[in-house]
């Protein structure tokens, strides 16, 4: 179904006889709808019950929300797509929530690729891994994890306690004699030494136990054993188990217990300022609280309920783990759909539930009140980046307070091949969808000017296609390489962009001083001969070195990665004629390049796949001195 278009000032163009046909022809149905702007980008996705009574009350002026108003100004066309039921509509619904990633939808800034722990079976001495891959390979998997600096200690603890194997296994396969880890008591040495295999299978299933969360189990057990050796007077293996036991009793009281039933529950807790809205959930497993996230949002005007609703459309996707009860602090009037697409999820039962009163309802109030101290370190957070940014304004007489910044830097390494980074800050924090990282096309050599004016050219010509340019444009360097950044940018026609030259403090030292002098970090500005100097300590001169620093390595980081590819490459590679498939034939035949190129023209040329022709071109290409 199309819309009428809407115009400058949000008055639609066709008459209104035309506008209720179009909203008359929409089906009664369950479905998704989809609304676009005049560029045809979709910028909302919701789902309705009925779709003609929910896109009838946002295109007959809206629902008198500002939000709402806001947005219908700006559709353009609307899309419907009917579906058999609610079920299949909210699954649609969030399939292109992913798609289109719609700029007025909750958009969950979250990794999807959560922790897991893997026992690896199949191993005949098997060990305890943490991976963020789920495969059919026979291992025990445990998780997935919220947490993955939790699992972390977790498995730091399991390795201290528990002296399992933690080698690969190719190390395990060609070890001579015991390692470290076995000096330290912390494995067994089966790569090497007769070992018990029932003392080695008891410990695996102590990790298992700690995994699944039966610390308390676990301890049990263990005191068992821990009095039956001071009983047998084997007072060396008491101790030990003794302090086995502390320290996963140390590791249960990390988690504050908040339910004694030991019910697996997200619990969601809402606050709100206006448009400012800040959802926290808390993740409790087996009756303790074992992690929490929190998600911000600003400028949004749809009620709880439609909040809540995106919110919980998105966060239940990717391998994230269904728990048995979903406790919300307002209904929603799809709740029976959601649950029944849970229960499909976990294979198991799931309740989506609004406690009134009792001790789930005080959850949802710890939910709330955690929602509220993330809200108000949010805004401090923000407050404190609004208060940077004025600053780098004032002192550095910029044009505006920087919201988005970037830096530019240029590696080379021992006069090898030079390459160039930008990276970008929005509201001082990284952005890496806008990192971008240059190998030097055009010049010879080391010549950090001539690269740096490369580097700009390709990134002001990447703003002619519509990436946009930086409120503040940070060069990595002095005087030199800023007057290089203003040439680049006047060749370019580009007007108006603030730039600065940040160049690195420095010692000079003259035999003849009393004192060492130290110059401080200095910021150069275009047509200004003297930098300027911001103090040691102030906020401004920290997200300058920070988004610096953050070029430098990023810069570096690709110039390791580029040094080690060439130093993994053979001559072989730039052979015409030659793959993978017939450089692996020649090196196992041969052992080596020097003895290929020793080798006989018959000799290569009996090389499965190679033939007399092909031996022609590769001692021809061998013999030449720059390969």
């Amino acid at each position: 179904m199309k819309e009428p278009s809407v115009g400058e000032a949000g008055e639609r163009e066709p008459e209104e006889a035309d506008l209720e046909v179009r909203l008359e022809a929409v089906p009664p149905r369950p479905g998704v709808y989809l609304l676009k702007d005049r560029a045809g980008a979709v910028i909302y996705v919701g789902k309705a019950k009925s779709l003609r009574s929910r896109v009838q009350s946002y295109l007959r002026g809206g629902d008198g929300r500002h939000q709402i108003e806001f947005l219908i100004k700006r559709v353009a066309d609307v899309e419907c797509l009917v579906t058999r039921n609610e079920k299949e509509a909210l699954i649609l619904e969030n399939n292109l929530i992913k798609q289109y990633r719609p700029r007025y939808n909750v958009r969950l800034k979250d990794d999807k690729s959560y922790v897991s722990v893997k026992i690896t079976t199949p191993d005949p001495w098997p060990r305890v891994v943490v991976t963020r891959r789920i495969v059919q390979d026979g291992g025990r998997y445990f998780g997935p994890f919220h947490s993955a600096s939790a699992v972390r200690e977790t498995i730091d603890v399991i390795r201290k306690v528990f002296p399992l194997r933690t080698c690969s296994e190719t190390v395990f396969k060609n070890r001579a004699r015991p390692c470290l880890e076995y000096q330290i008591k912390r494995c067994l040495g089966p790569c090497v030494l007769e070992v018990d295999r029932d003392e080695y299978e008891q410990h695996l299933r102590a990790v298992a136990l700690l995994l699944e969360g039966r610390d308390s189990q676990l301890a049990g057990l263990l005191q068992e054993r821990m009095r039956q050796a001071s009983a047998e007077m084997r007072f060396e293996d008491a101790a030990r188990l003794r302090d086995q036991i502390r320290a996963i009793q140390t590791t249960g009281e990390r988690q504050q217990v908040v339910a004694h039933a030991g019910v697996d529950q997200d619990v969601f807790g809402l606050y709100r300022e206006g448009g400012f809205i800040e959802v926290q959930v808390l993740i409790v497993r087996g009756g303790r609280l074992t992690a929490n996230q929190s998600f911000g949002f600003a400028d949004w005007e749809f009620p709880d309920e439609e909040v809540l609703s995106d919110v919980l459309t998105q966060f239940y996707q990717g391998n994230r783990p269904v728990p048995r009860e979903v406790l919300l602090p307002v209904s929603l009037e799809d709740e029976d759909v959601r649950a029944e697409l849970l229960r499909e999820r976990r294979s198991g039962a799931v309740d989506i539930r609004t406690p009134r009163r009792g001790a789930k309802r005080r959850l949802i109030e710890l939910a709330t009140e955690n929602a509220r101290q993330a809200f108000l370190e949010r805004r401090d957070a923000q407050e404190r980046l609004a208060q940077t940014a004025e600053e780098l304004r004032r002192r550095l007489h910029l044009r505006n307070a920087p919201k988005r910044v970037e830096c530019v830097d240029i590696s080379t390494f021992q006069g090898g091949e030079t390459v160039g980074s930008i990276v970008a800050f929005d509201e001082g924090r990284p952005d890496t969808s806008r990192y971008r990282r240059y190998r030097i096309r055009s010049v010879e050599g080391t010549d950090d000017f001539a690269s740096l004016r490369e580097v700009l050219s390709r990134r002001f010509a990447a703003e002619r296609r519509g990436e946009g340019l930086p409120d503040l444009l940070v060069i990595d360097g002095g005087r030199g390489q800023l007057a290089v950044a203003v040439t680049a940018c006047a060749e370019a026609g580009i007007e108006g962009l603030d730039m600065v030259g940040l160049a690195k403090a420095r010692t000079l030292r003259d035999a003849r001083a009393s004192e060492i002098e130290r110059l401080e970090e200095r910021v150069f500005l275009p047509g200004r001969t003297n930098p300027v100097v911001l103090p040691r300590n102030s906020n401004a001169l920290f997200l300058l070195q920070q988004v610096r620093d953050e070029a430098h390595r990023f810069a570096v980081t690709y110039h390791k990665k580029l040094r080690d590819r060439a130093r993994l490459r053979s001559p072989l590679d730039e052979v015409p004629g030659i793959g993978a498939k017939r450089r692996r034939a020649l090196l196992r035949r041969f052992g080596s390049v020097t003895r290929l190129r020793g080798a006989s023209l018959e000799e290569v040329a009996s090389v499965p796949g190679i033939g007399s022709a092909l031996a022609e071109v590769i001692a021809k290409a061998l013999a030449d001195p720059s390969t």
